[in-house]
């Protein structure tokens, strides 16, 4: 009897269909010999802080660095029942042999071995590597098991990555923190994307626009442009000394262009076209196309590859023309496959870039959410795209003469649509259409030189463009080359953290308040602003984390030692203690504490009062005044402290209060809130009622 744990219920219910597991028991299927069950994401991780001592529970400087000398894990305390079945099953006297069918990458393999280590298990292990969750893929796997040792150095690798994070985001985050009295998250990872954004709008904020002039030559049905010029006097006399001359035709060159169909998808390329086209965040079009992947309808989606291997050649073929035949926009065009575009096994590591499965074809797609449909059709038109012939365009480029100065014309004309007119014909289909710029309109026959008379000469002008915000598209791509420079030339892996991580850091930076969303702009905030000015270069700098990333990947290989890479972790920890345990001469202490709007003045001190989560508090820490949410007055009329209700108190005296329940009538009335202040500790309330109350006796009303 083996066991099977796979990362997610959806995926071993798929696994335990094809092995005939169909009996169904609490948090596991058996059958056929097998026993299947389940992970639902990570059901271990590194414990906290305070696991190693108690006193790690409060932050302060003279506890760092928290370093530890054996580390130490910690169950997930919402997931411990099925962390219990799991290690019941792999106690069981049938169990001969445990398989690892977590996600085939990383991350997977780090969810599985924590647990299987967690629980004691000595068992020997099998690993199902797949990068397809259709039941073919999945009968090849289980028929082609791996022995689990094989991927020990993956696991130290997943482990090393864990542990580096933990060490640097526990110590840098506590040091800065303590130093200026709020919680700032840094992170290996997070805080260098951070500082790109936080530079890109610096850049921005620093730019100086700058007005330049381009002459503009129109005769015979085309446009000649001139050099850009700064000065305004230059373009003119450009102008007057051509307009309605004679031009000649110096030089005319035709060349043909082809442009070689685009890549297939990795998951980073996916995501950025994701996000331009449709506006999709990082982590959305991670959520759709894993979703996609468990419906068996798109391959392994957490690939940093653009390449099939030599072996998936044969089926391309039939895969390609079911795909188009499911594809509406592709009615009444014709499809190629050029296999040998795609094919590079030299270029797969793990996993192959992302396809759509022979499964798609026959799918309901209608019943898709439309999130995970947009994200199909993206993979699907790409297969189509990246198979196709080139597209090939007639250029010509013209070189003229006038007044003593240079212009250039050019022109383009189609010869050959190729894989374009199966990218417009999917374009047309979207609802925003991206911005792609048109091609230049063909020239008319010129030939060199050719007399161009009596030309319009005119002078346009323009303004040099600032950077262009960071979108989660732009911002990727940055991720993906940052540090590059600086990383060996052999380096296989570069950038800030993978395709698997960085839309998760991307979310991290928004929850934690660093970055904002405004539309399809990233921007940082004030906030994330001030962290990064504050932070060393060490920290925020890209080729740092990019040095660690390739470091991992050397783990991975077998290349490097896991203790090696760790203890060098563990001296950069030390090191940021020892070199910033002190605020720098000058430090605004200031700078992260929250801007609290004032509600109105103090009647003790004339200081602001301002609203805060208990209450309305003078910020004369000396004053002591104070209006409590929470207090007996309004809880007994079943009422609301509210900031209108206080600036009303703190500038009028009083405030109106409709609807005060009666705890002897149960009924409700009107009334007014005066403001009783004594300079006690407390400040107390009265009331008074409405003239027209009053002429009724003051009685309570029904409602």
């Amino acid at each position: 009897m083996k066991l099977v744990i796979a990362e997610k219920p959806s995926v071993a219910q798929a696994i335990a269909h094809v092995l005939g597991a169909t009996a169904r028991k609490d948090g596991y299927t058996e059958g056929g010999g097998w026993l299947v069950s389940w992970c639902v994401g990570h059901l271990v991780g590194l414990a906290p802080a305070d696991a190693y001592n108690e006193k790690y529970a409060k932050w302060a400087y003279d506890d760092l660095p928290i370093v530890p000398e054996c580390w130490q894990y910690a169950a997930d305390r919402d997931k411990e029942k099925q962390l219990a079945v799991l290690r019941a099953l792999m106690g069981r006297a049938d169990v001969d042999a445990v398989v690892c069918a977590t996600d085939a990458g990383r991350e997977g393999q780090l969810i599985f071995q924590l647990v299987y280590d967690f629980c004691g298990c000595k068992k020997p292990t099998l690993r199902l590597w797949i990068s397809s969750m259709e039941e073919t893929a999945i009968k090849e796997g289980f028929a082609a098991l791996k022995d689990g040792a094989a991927y020990d150095s993956l696991y130290r690798s997943a482990l090393c990555r864990a542990q580096a994070d933990w060490l640097i985001g526990i110590n840098a985050t506590r040091l800065f923190s303590v130093l200026y009295g709020a919680t700032l998250n840094v992170g290996r990872v997070q805080s260098p994307t951070l500082a790109l954004l936080v530079n890109r709008e610096a850049e921005i904020a620093g730019f100086k626009k700058q007005k330049f002039y381009t002459v503009l030559l129109c005769a015979g049905g085309f446009t000649a442009e001139g050099d850009r010029l700064a000065d305004k006097k230059a373009a003119e006399d450009v102008r007057a000394a051509c307009g309605g001359k004679t031009a000649t035709v110096e030089k005319v060159e035709k060349k043909e262009r082809a442009e070689l169909p685009p890549k297939l998808y990795d998951l980073t390329t996916l995501q950025r076209e994701a996000n331009r086209l449709h506006g999709f965040t990082a982590q959305q079009t991670l959520d759709y196309t894993q979703s996609l992947y468990e419906k068996r309808l798109v391959t392994y989606p957490r690939t940093d590859s653009r390449y099939l291997t030599e072996d998936m050649a044969a089926g391309l073929p039939s895969l390609v023309e079911a795909v188009a035949g499911a594809l509406p926009f592709m009615e009444g065009l014709e499809t190629t496959v050029n296999a040998g575009r795609v094919v590079d096994g030299s270029k797969v590591s793990d996993h192959h870039a992302i396809i759509p499965t022979p499964s798609m074809p026959g799918a309901d797609l209608a019943a898709l959410p439309a999130g995970e449909k947009a994200v199909l059709f993206l993979i699907a038109a790409r297969l189509l795209c990246a198979v196709g012939e080139k597209y090939v365009t007639a250029e010509t480029v013209a070189a003229l003469s006038c007044g003593g100065h240079t212009f250039t014309a050019k022109g383009r004309t189609v010869t050959a649509t190729g894989w374009k007119s199966i990218d417009n014909a999917f374009r047309a289909t979207l609802k925003e259409k991206p911005d792609d710029g048109k091609e230049a309109p063909p020239l008319p026959d010129l030939a060199e030189g050719q007399a161009v008379p009596r030309v319009n000469a005119s002078v346009r002008e323009g303004t040099t463009a600032p950077p262009k915000h960071y979108t989660e598209d732009t911002l990727l791509s940055s991720m993906e080359t940052a540090g590059a420079e600086d990383m060996p030339e052999d380096a296989e892996r570069k950038g800030l953290g993978t395709p698997a991580t960085r839309a998760g850091i991307i979310e991290k930076l928004v929850k934690t308040g660093f970055v904002e969303r405004k539309a399809k702009q990233l921007l940082p905030t004030s906030k994330g602003a001030a962290l990064i000015g504050v932070l060393p270069e060490l920290i925020k700098s890209p080729a740092l984390t990019a040095e660690w990333e390739h470091k991992l990947k050397q783990v991975e290989r077998g290349e490097l030692d896991a203790a090696d890479f760790m203890a060098g972790i563990a001296g950069l920890s030390s090191q940021l203690v020892r070199d910033y345990g002190k605020l720098p001469e000058g430090a605004d202490l200031s700078l992260f504490q929250p801007v609290r709007k004032a509600v109105g003045t103090c009647p003790r001190c004339g200081g602001r009062v301002v609203e805060g989560k208990k209450g309305f508090t003078c910020e004369n820490r000396d004053c002591g005044f104070a209006l409590w949410k929470e207090n007996r007055f309004f809880k007994a009329k079943k009422k609301e402290l509210t900031a209108k209700i206080a600036a009303a108190l703190l500038k009028e005296g009083r405030a109106a209060l409709p609807g005060c329940h009666s705890e002897k009538t149960g009924k409700t009335y009107d009334a007014i809130v005066i403001l009783d202040d004594t300079g006690g500790k407390f400040v107390g309330f009265k009331l008074d009622f409405p003239a027209d109350n009053k002429a009724k006796g003051g009685k309570p009303h029904g409602k």
